[in-house]
């Protein structure tokens, strides 16, 4: 029998959920392009709500139909100053129906523009939707924390009730039954079949009745044989078997020395905040290291890496070389997708700056699939000339400036957006 379900619940203002999924399937392109446009007026705090959507009306319209003027029908217009009756009024030009004229609206293109708004959910999904981790892949089967998969694996004969598979039971039981009381079966037919003979010849009494006797206990014992033993019952089986799995780990460094102002730390912490939601939206199985440095880099909570202040100096390689100790710790081996992710105003210590070129081309880009250095400042420090170098001599490496918070959108989709079927 074909059940068709019908999802009949309602999102708010009593319009169905299954219409509403519909028109996003629809309209998904032009969704996507008007959530890029607003993306670009929205701040990173924006982010919780949703948002309105607005869509030019050519895109959403459909045909209608409409009756037109026609026929003869006597009509009255009350308040008419210049018609009496009898007079006769001229058909509308076009031969159109009432309603269907073109308000003039805002660009000037004489339609009104279909507005409707979208959850944060439905944002998130928009705005990632093109997004991922550069590079990542499915890496080797992983012994000591392995993902599984459930696949069958024919029938077994133990099992749970909920697993019974009652077919293959009464399968196994009809063949058991039809092994088991086959002779039976043979050597009742042959003494029916010899009574039969034995009353038409009109035998003695003694012969008919030994030879009933023995019919009943043939009869007994093919009764004898269950209809359904425990032995018949079958089980669907089941196996668990490892299967390839992407782990990923995501180390945010961020500067918070005196030379990053409140503007330039608000800047890091909207770039990394965007990140943090891009990575617990689109992979359950990322770790997220934070690094906080000024002379010296400590890893810290979330809510200490994003709310904590501090002041001092620069020294950039410290935050490069705590990461580097945390990765032969913990993330070591070929089953981790390793990426990093720094922000920075680009001032550093003078000498420190070539030091963090030689970690990076040296120990830290071997072991990374993708290293994304944001600039929050205008100016060509010594770090970003330094940082040049390596992303002319690495592929993985990409670098970006962020002067405003409009900018911090753009920067992210570049930084991190999904590689080509080449790549």
């Amino acid at each position: 029998m074909l059940h068709q379900v019908i999802d009949r619940r309602l999102s708010g203002k009593n319009k169905s959920i299954g219409n509403r999924e519909r028109f996003l399937r629809r309209y998904k392109e032009q969704i996507k392009d008007a959530v890029r446009k607003a993306v670009g007026d929205r701040s990173i705090t924006d982010i919780e709500g949703g948002t309105d959507i607005t869509l030019p009306k050519r895109d959403v319209s459909e045909p209608s139909f409409n009756h037109g003027a026609g026929g003869s029908r006597e009509m009255v217009h009350p308040g008419n100053k210049e018609y009496v009756r009898g007079d006769r009024i001229a058909r509308p030009e076009g031969g159109g129906g009432q309603g269907n004229g073109n308000g003039a609206s805002q660009d000037g293109q004489g339609e009104d523009d279909f507005v409707f708004r979208i959850t944060r959910e439905e944002f998130m999904n928009y705005f990632f939707d093109d997004l991922a981790l550069p590079h990542l892949i499915r890496t080797q089967l992983i012994a000591d924390a392995p993902e599984w998969k459930s696949r069958r694996a024919g029938f077994i004969s133990e099992g749970n009730p909920t697993s019974l598979h009652v077919v293959r039971s009464m399968r196994i039981a009809l063949g058991r039954r039809i092994a088991m009381g086959g002779d039976a079966r043979l050597e009742l037919r042959d003494a029916l079949a010899k009574l039969e003979q034995l009353r038409q010849a009109d035998a003695s009494g003694n012969v008919i009745a030994a030879l009933e006797a023995e019919i009943e206990e043939l009869k007994a014992r093919l009764k004898r044989v269950p209809f359904l033993d425990p032995f018949d019952l079958r089980y669907r089986n089941r196996v668990r078997e490892p299967v390839p799995t992407s782990k990923a780990v995501m180390f945010c460094l961020m500067d918070v020395s005196g030379s990053m102002d409140e503007a330039r730390k608000d800047l890091a912490k909207r770039f990394f905040i965007l990140l943090y939601l891009f990575l617990s939206r689109h992979y359950e199985r990322t770790d997220v290291i934070f690094i906080r440095h000024h002379t010296q880099a400590a890893e810290v909570t979330e809510d200490e890496f994003f709310h904590a202040t501090e002041s001092g100096g620069t020294v950039v390689s410290s935050a490069l070389t705590l990461m580097h100790d945390i990765i032969r710790e913990r993330y070591m081996g070929s089953d981790w997708n390793i990426y990093g992710a720094q922000a920075s105003d680009g001032d550093n210590w003078q000498q420190d700056s070539s030091k963090c070129r030689e970690l990076l081309d040296s120990k830290l880009l071997p072991l990374c699939r993708y290293f994304a250095y944001v600039q929050v400042a205008d100016e060509d420090q010594n770090l970003w000339e330094e940082y040049t170098r390596v992303r002319d001599a690495n592929a993985h490496f990409a670098m970006q400036k962020i002067v405003t918070p409009a900018q911090i959108f753009p920067v992210f989709r570049d930084l991190f957006k999904k590689a080509t079927a080449a790549s």
